[in-house]
């Protein structure tokens, strides 16, 4: 399927998700039926992700286009990392670094890393979203976008690389 192509329908989804969840349909299984549910599963993507990706997209943030580019990371890894197949594995939540924790002076960053990674591979749990409304703010102080971290965690040799790159970008560079 061509990049147009998953995209023109992913729009469709993220948009019938805006009407739906306006409607009044406020959860992944009203706002997706089987057969969207299954379709948004071949691009590496769950409901629950594009529930979560379009309610906090009400409220600004989001945008569509980081959705959009959030899922292409997702998207290519899932095709051509994982060859298309579900772990079928889910992180603990309990097992994420708290909130505060920081790293070489970092708050936050302790735990997006494993969430990006948990994202990457199809592994975040229902109660939990890679780009939540702690994840966006946090990024956006270290001058990094949401999809463009995905990919740092995704082509990184390990977390100190990632978390150079964020203290570089912090920084200015």
């Amino acid at each position: 399927m061509s990049d147009d192509e998953w995209k023109g329908r992913f729009r469709e989804l993220y948009d019938a998700g805006v009407e739906r969840y306006q409607a009044g349909r406020q959860t992944p299984g009203a706002m997706y039926d089987e057969e969207e549910a299954a379709y948004l599963k071949t691009l590496g993507c769950s409901a629950q992700e594009l529930f979560d990706f379009v309610e906090d997209g009400l409220d600004g943030s989001p945008t569509y286009d980081e959705v959009e580019e959030v899922t292409a990371v997702r998207r290519d890894y899932f095709l051509n990392q994982m060859n298309g197949e579900w772990t079928g594995v889910e992180i603990d939540m309990d097992a994420l670094p708290a909130k505060s924790e920081a790293v070489e002076g970092i708050v936050w960053l302790p735990r997006i890393i494993p969430k990006a990674k948990a994202k990457l591979r199809g592994e975040m749990p229902p109660d939990l979203m890679y780009g939540c409304g702690g994840d966006r703010p946090f990024l956006k102080s270290v001058n990094v976008g949401l999809a463009e971290f995905l990919r740092v965690v995704r082509d990184a040799q390990g977390d100190q690389e990632v978390i150079d790159f964020v203290k570089r970008r912090a920084a200015g560079g």
